[in-house]
């Protein structure tokens, strides 16, 4: 008789482990709570899906803060490489854009969550609308799992892939969670991760919607300590700032601590080379305003927040400012100064910070060390990685790996 394998949860990783698990013959049925498969999935990458990043192994470790050592037999049993491999058997094609990402070529999430939901089908998965109750155990084996509605589902193997808890309106709402601590595993505490930050700032508000692209970032504490700094493009929100640097910066950041956040609007030149440009600028418009001379250097709507905090008088006529004045503005724009006040809350996060404790998971198999039969995969474990592919990498790796092990 075959081995009897439950899948709990129909993400990425629960679908891609059913779907491997139902590949070796095995007896598979993956429980989802949610009326569809991928609900969270649909809505990654603006819901057009960075399913991973063209790098090699290394690079997808480096791209990973949080325990990213943990994951390196996940990705060489399957890299990007291999998940393109098998996608691209599924019919999904494929694209690769800025920063290494991938995309499916039609910009639409809803094609991967079709091609994972034919790679179960053609492996024979059985899908069951339900919500579990508990992973049952006999003698630290796995022995099923009961749903709410009280149905048991005998196993000899289970696989929690059920998420983090962010954007709990998708279904991540912390259940695996529940069902490890409940079978004796240390739960890392939660926190979020790719996450936009408030701001102290007024001025910042009125920037809403301001995209800013090549631009550099560092991000200090109160006491000075650079801990972060990034190249690339960031948000300003009607709460502080977002963007792709801003979400990953947020992964070394704690929950109500204060930092700094410096912005270099002009990484490409050095100070030297900005006033050189500025003074051009400045002969050019030398009939003009101080206001109206920055509109090749800057986004209009940036202009006058720039104008105030430089203390320069917006009406005072180019030829009469000063070469103090000059060197302020240069200052100001390699060095714009944000005070970050807050991470925004867990719910807004992409990804989920914290979970299920690595040391107690065979890396190998994403076995637990703790009762026999019972595997994790995905953001249910204390695993996080920047933006860029990264995170949903993790979860095809980690449960095609325990889809592979069980």
């Amino acid at each position: 008789m075959a081995t009897k394998v439950v899948v709990v949860g129909g993400g990425p990783a629960g679908m891609i482990a059913a779907g491997t698990a139902g590949s070796r013959g095995l007896d598979v049925i993956l429980i989802e709570k949610n009326e569809r498969l991928g609900r969270k999935l649909l809505i990654t990458g603006k819901g057009r899906c960075n399913l991973t990043n063209i790098t090699d192994v290394e690079g997808l470790i480096a791209h990973v803060p949080v325990n990213g050592k943990f994951l390196f037999s996940a990705f060489c049993n399957f890299s990007n490489l291999d998940l393109l491999t098998l996608l691209h058997g599924l019919g999904l094609k494929t694209k690769v854009e800025r920063g290494g990402r991938v995309f499916p070529v039609s910009d639409f999430s809803s094609d991967v969550v079709k091609a994972l939901a034919r790679y179960m089908a053609q492996n024979n998965v059985r899908v069951v609308k339900g919500e579990v109750a508990k992973v049952v155990v006999d003698c630290g084996s796995i022995a099923g799992v009961k749903l709410k509605n009280n149905d048991f589902f005998p196993a000899d193997k289970v696989i929690i892939a059920t998420g983090g808890r962010s954007y709990p309106q998708t279904g991540s709402t912390g259940d695996g969670y529940r069902f490890a601590a409940e079978l004796g595993h240390k739960i890392v505490p939660l926190k979020p991760a790719l996450v936009p930050l408030e701001v102290r700032e007024d001025w910042v508000r009125e920037l809403k919607g301001l995209s800013l692209k090549n631009v550099a970032i560092n991000i200090f504490t109160d006491e000075g300590k650079k801990i972060y700094t990034d190249f690339g493009e960031m948000l300003f929100t009607h709460f502080g700032v977002s963007g792709p640097i801003i979400l990953s910066a947020s992964t070394h950041l704690q929950q109500g601590t204060c930092y700094r956040l410096e912005i270099d609007l002009k990484p490409a030149l050095t100070p030297e080379q900005l006033d050189a440009r500025i003074q051009r600028d400045f002969l050019k418009y030398a009939k003009k305003i101080f206001q109206n001379s920055l509109a090749d250097l800057l986004p209009r709507v940036l202009i006058p927040i720039v104008v105030k905090l430089v203390a320069i008088p917006s009406n005072k006529p180019v030829n009469q400012i000063t070469k103090e004045e000059r060197e302020r503005l240069v200052s100001l724009l390699k060095n714009l100064k944000v005070e970050i006040a807050n991470l925004r809350p867990l719910s807004e996060a992409i990804v989920t910070s914290g979970g299920v404790a690595v040391k107690q998971l065979n890396p190998s198999t994403m076995e637990s060390k703790l009762v026999t039969g019972l595997f994790f995969a995905g953001e249910v474990i204390d695993v996080s990685a920047y933006t860029g592919g990264f995170n949903l990498q993790i979860a095809f790796s980690t449960g095609y790996l325990a889809g592979k092990s069980c």
